[in-house]
């Protein structure tokens, strides 16, 4: 079922670079949609979300106000949480909160002798707009992924849209919301939603910036508005690149491999070994443990489509491998990781020895799961408290500063041919 390969093979890096390809492109029907939708937003603000909604969600409703929730909905929905999946949510935003309070960039500044003092002030967003996919399916964890580290960073406030196809809310994704303190929540969604949160409405205020995730038309909206506001990313498919030796459980590798794969057809899963035997175990696990798995047919759509089980000659050429590949997750599933960690430069988020399933990082370890995809890792990083807060250069210069710096400055404006820029400098010089 899934494909085998070995760096041996003639022709290798080849099949693994088409094997690791994902055109992000959408196609033209995608691409013209998007753009006339945010084109009649822009220009009709309210009327147009609304028009929208109606068509897509089949909500007709008369006003935007009407798919605003109250926060006592909010409070209602985590309130009547089965204590189980409050305590679980509970437990992750505590967790989510602790680890990304380590994250705040704080403002410095240090003076020169002669009184010049430079440094840098660091601000927060004021308003942040929160993608999550809505109807029957659950994200709270995207709520908490998102929503979290822009609260740590201080931005003021955080509007949460989320579609509900034809009324269908999910409790656990409003619950979420009421607990980590989203500010204002709006039922719409697709590339409606992105254009509302990008330009603003009559209803909705302008967001600086839209993170999360949601379909090939919120992606192709979020790309579009980029630049009037910022984004997170543009993510592709969801990947985990586990490198296994014989000392884990391959049971436990199948399972890992099964937990990207279910995401969609397009997720990819890779194993690197340098252990035959354990590659065949592993080949063995998959086959037995899929008929068991509810959602074995997109895991095999997904296994088959762009998975693969790679023996490698050793845990030194995985290391270079992986740096190749940059996944989005990256396993050490080894019975000495340590020495790996330090090898491996490109990886959205590394998971150290064989407790440490990618599964935990998705909900509730503490690092965020929002994870550059698509060999972007190589340039990339995780969200965090950082992409909600920015930094503003301070330069302040005293009178002997100027003397020293003006000379500078007005030999190379001259330079550049930039007579008003050197005389700034100049007409400062006692």
């Amino acid at each position: 079922m899934i494909r085998r390969l070995s760096t041996r093979d003639p022709g290798f890096i080849a099949t693994l670079d088409a094997l690791l390809h994902f055109d992000h492109s959408t196609d033209d029907a995608i691409e013209l949609t998007v753009a006339g939708i945010l084109r009649k937003v822009r220009q009709e603000g309210d009327a147009a979300v609304l028009e929208y909604t109606r068509r897509f969600d089949q909500l007709d409703v008369g006003s935007m106000a009407e798919l605003e929730l109250p926060q006592s909905e909010l409070r209602h929905a985590l309130d009547s949480l089965p204590a189980d999946q409050r305590s679980a949510l509970e437990a992750a935003a505590q967790r989510v909160t602790a680890y990304h309070e380590r994250q705040k960039l704080e403002s410095w500044s240090f003076t020169e002798a002669d009184g010049t003092r430079l440094g840098q002030k660091i601000t927060a967003l004021d308003r942040v707009g929160l993608y999550v996919p809505g109807g029957k399916a659950a994200y709270p964890s995207s709520v908490l992924m998102n929503a979290l580290p822009a609260k740590v960073a201080g931005v003021g406030e955080l509007i949460m849209v989320v579609p509900t196809p034809r009324g269908e809310k999910n409790a656990l994704v409003l619950a979420a919301a009421c607990l980590v303190g989203v500010d204002r929540v709006f039922t719409i969604g697709g590339a409606q939603a992105v254009a509302a949160l990008a330009y603003g409405t009559q209803t909705m205020p302008q967001v600086d910036k839209i993170v999360g995730p949601g379909n090939a038309y919120v992606a192709a909206a979020k790309r579009r508005v980029f630049g009037i506001v910022g984004i997170d990313m543009v993510a592709g498919p969801s990947e985990v690149l586990i490198i296994a030796d014989a000392s884990v459980n391959p049971d436990w590798v199948a399972i890992d491999l099964f937990a990207q794969a279910e995401h969609d057809e397009l997720a990819q899963a890779i194993l690197l070994s340098p252990d035959a035997d354990f590659i065949e175990r592993v080949a063995a696990s998959i086959e037995r443990l899929l008929p068991t798995m509810p959602r074995r047919e997109v895991i095999t759509a997904s296994l088959n489509g762009r998975g693969a089980l790679i023996q490698v000659a050793d845990l030194e050429e995985a290391c270079a491998l992986a740096n190749r590949i940059a996944p989005e997750h990256l396993e050490l599933a080894v019975a000495d990781p340590a020495p790996l960690v330090e090898k491996i430069r490109h990886a959205g988020a590394i998971f150290i020895g064989h407790y440490a399933s990618e599964s935990l990082g998705d909900y509730c370890a503490g690092p965020n799961h929002v994870l550059p995809t698509s060999r972007s890792a190589r340039f990339s990083s995780p969200l965090g408290v950082y992409d909600f807060q920015k930094r503003s250069s301070l330069i302040e210069v005293s009178q002997a500063g100027a003397q020293t710096l003006g000379p500078i400055a007005a030999t190379l404006a001259h330079g550049e041919g930039l007579t008003a820029h050197a005389n700034a400098a100049e007409l400062r010089l006692k």
